[in-house]
């Protein structure tokens, strides 16, 4: 395939707010009303039915999975805005909302796409410092139920703050400000009512990050990380693609990270035969609802495939023995 089919086009705009198209003021404000949304169950949490708090903090956890990777995933790629300080301020913004520090996670989400959900080495070392392979073994995707709710526990500050060090660029101290920004929010918060932190807000916020690995999982489950062109698992389903800012064309997004998000249909298209010769994975249903494709692989099929070829191996050279022996 020539380089003219795989070639990425780049939206152009003569908007002096936007980086890259006017489009892009649609998930900036979605992240923004995510802000809005969250601020607004803190003072709505004394008055309303606990049932309503219940609904509302359960659609507050789906918010963080779509915020995390939909705008804040976009953001990293293609930053929103031309002013370097207005995409600082919205950094700012995101971290409050999703109570945790888009700069931080910019760095981890970038050696995602150094290693690509790669396996462990002969150390068991893995590049990518989110692969589901990392915590797996025999080769094999880790346990879905541990990547879920441990993943969440598993992040290293302290790496992290060297690689964000490293760029030598601000951004170890703009992810610094935003760590402060969700914790001071949150201990005011906590101030004015700790019951609403303690036994409401953090449940729902964790409760979020693990949907998030849950979408995360099965972006890679049963994609190939031998394969650019296959390192990840897409979904087409327009409503999804809506809502999470086409990141369901996850296959794509890590063939070509840069592709903007209004652009991830035509570079399908322009793709579609080379990955079905190599055999790039589809689901049907929401990344999140992965684990109920009717065609997932089941875990452990690579160990027993392995275990296979080393059997064959052992027995040809079984049955060749005679003739030495004889």
């Amino acid at each position: 395939m020539n380089a003219d089919a795989i070639r990425v086009e780049r939206p152009a705009t003569t908007s002096r707010l936007f980086a890259h198209t006017r489009w892009d003021a649609v998930p900036a404000a979605a992240g923004l009303f995510h802000l809005a949304y969250f601020l607004s169950l803190f003072f709505l949490y004394p008055h309303a039915p606990l049932w309503v708090m219940l609904i509302l903090g359960f659609i507050y956890s789906l918010m963080v999975n779509a915020n995390i990777n939909g705008v804040g995933h976009n953001f990293i790629h293609n930053p929103f805005f031309r002013s370097r300080l207005l995409n600082r301020l919205f950094g700012v913004t995101q971290s409050i909302a999703c109570c945790f520090s888009q700069t931080y996670y910019d760095a981890v989400h970038m050696q995602h796409h150094k290693g690509n959900a790669d396996r462990p080495d002969d150390k068991g070392e893995t590049v990518d410092w989110i692969s589901i392979y990392k915590h797996g073994h025999h080769g094999e995707a880790e346990n879905p139920w541990s990547y879920v709710f441990l993943s969440f526990f598993r992040d290293d500050v302290g790496t992290i703050r060297r690689e964000l060090r490293k760029r030598k660029n601000g951004d170890l101290f703009w992810g610094n400000i935003e760590l402060a920004a969700f914790a001071t929010t949150l201990l005011v918060m906590f101030l004015f009512n700790w019951r609403y932190v303690i036994f409401y807000f953090l449940p729902f916020f964790y409760l979020g990050h693990c949907f998030s690995y849950l979408n995360g999982y099965y972006r890679h489950y049963g994609a190939n990380p031998d394969k650019p062109v296959a390192w990840g698992v897409s979904s087409y389903g327009k409503i999804y693609n809506w809502l999470f800012f086409y990141n369901g064309y996850h296959a794509e997004h890590h063939f070509r990270p840069k592709v903007h998000w209004t652009k991830m249909e035509k570079f399908h298209q322009s793709i579609a035969d080379l990955q079905k010769q190599e055999g790039v994975r589809t689901i049907k249903r929401a990344h999140m609802l992965g684990f109920l494709d009717p065609d997932l692989p089941k875990r452990g099929t690579r160990r027993t495939l392995i275990g296979e070829d080393l059997t064959a191996d052992y027995t040809d050279k079984t049955d060749k023995q005679p003739e030495f022996s004889s």
